[in-house]
């Protein structure tokens, strides 16, 4: 049975840091993909960044890109997404999510939350100004 748990949110203040976690089990780690989606009030789910659990390939929007990033560790069976100068605009419920395959394949595919048949039960990240 796969399990993913997540774990770090909070309230921050803007410009602040936030690491959060997503522990997993059940999963044939070699070939699956990890990520992190965001989900704000009365908005639609969007995608955060990727990871391929085997070769560590990552994958990350351009609206966190050299902010945030995801990373991985085997020896935890644990992702996890860095988040630094955080802005009130990331304040949203963060989901972690996990699908089959190798590598992270065609963009789109990566970033749909379609592809992705396994998800955490969120964490919520504040920010404030």
């Amino acid at each position: 049975q796969v399990q993913l748990v997540e774990s770090g949110g909070g309230l921050v203040q803007a410009g602040d840091s936030l690491r959060l976690s997503c522990a997993a089990s059940g999963l044939p780690f070699s070939s699956y993909v990890m990520a992190w989606f965001r989900q704000a009030p009365a908005k639609d789910r969007e995608f955060v960044a990727a990871i391929t659990w085997r070769g560590g390939d990552t994958y990350h929007a351009d609206s966190v890109k050299g902010r945030f990033t995801i990373s991985r560790d085997y020896a935890k069976n644990t992702v996890y997404l860095q988040m630094n100068v955080l802005k009130p605009e990331d304040t949203a419920v963060y989901y972690c999510a996990a699908r089959r395959g190798p590598g992270l394949g065609p963009i789109a595919t990566t970033t749909m939350t379609s592809s992705y048949d396994s998800w955490g039960q969120g964490t919520q990240v504040t920010v404030s100004s």
